[in-house]
């Protein structure tokens, strides 16, 4: 999954970024207004954390040309205004959440993985399986034919963006957009690497493989006879 943070508070952008990263999710940075629009309009996001009070141009601001450009990511507000009328300022704007600083950084990722739930529309939002691996998003654990799997967290990022996309062959290109950062240079080999270790904890061990490469195009996560 990938987040766009927009924050113009140093510390808070290095603290909301370094979390993130930890939890797996490949991560965006900007720390004004101008530049934030710039990426929610040019890239692919999962979802998007925006403070309200921005140089440049602020968050709400941001937000409503994101709507305007039938942009439809997820959108937390960020604010330290905690009123009524600066919650419904905040999402009469189009945003979808509003949080209130200071915050409790697990809160920031439970509603960030709620908005994501509720922007993929999946019926079982807190669990994906394919075949007999399963992988539950809240505890972050998985498991296949009933043995967990320890995974770093970039690791669990790549498998569940194959396993939400269960079936559909994904390219390299979409991987990195949706599991690296923006900052990636698109030569790398990473890609091939993490689903080459990912193989050797999630498929090797159990002798029927669930992800399977299609030659030039990308990889598939799928059961097969």
């Amino acid at each position: 999954m990938r987040i766009l943070v927009v924050e113009d508070d140093k510390q808070t952008l290095q603290f909301i970024a370094k979390g993130l990263r930890q939890e797996g999710f490949a991560v965006d940075l900007a720390s004004n207004g101008e530049d934030g629009l710039h990426f929610a309009l040019t890239e692919p996001y999962d979802a998007a954390v925006v403070d309200v009070m921005l140089p440049k141009l602020d968050g709400l601001a941001l937000i409503d040309e994101m709507r305007s450009n039938r942009v439809h990511t997820p959108v937390i507000v960020l604010s330290a205004k905690g009123s009524v009328d600066d919650r419904i300022k905040g999402l009469q704007a189009g945003g979808d959440d509003y949080l209130v600083k200071p915050f409790a950084f697990s809160e920031l990722v439970a509603r960030l993985q709620a908005l994501i739930r509720r922007a993929t529309r999946e019926d079982a939002p807190t669990f994906l399986s394919v075949g007999n691996l399963e992988m539950d998003l809240v505890k972050r654990k998985v498991f296949r034919d009933g043995v967990s799997i320890d995974l770093q967290p970039k690791e669990f990022a790549l498998l569940e963006y194959l396993m939400r996309n269960m079936g559909r062959v994904v390219s390299k290109t979409m991987i990195m957009e949706h599991v690296w950062d923006y900052n990636f240079d698109p030569r790398t080999t990473v890609v091939e690497a993490r689903v080459c270790r990912l193989r050797d904890k999630v498929d090797r061990p159990f002798g029927n493989d669930l992800i399977h490469t299609v030659r030039g195009v990308g990889y598939v996560l799928e059961e097969r006879a």
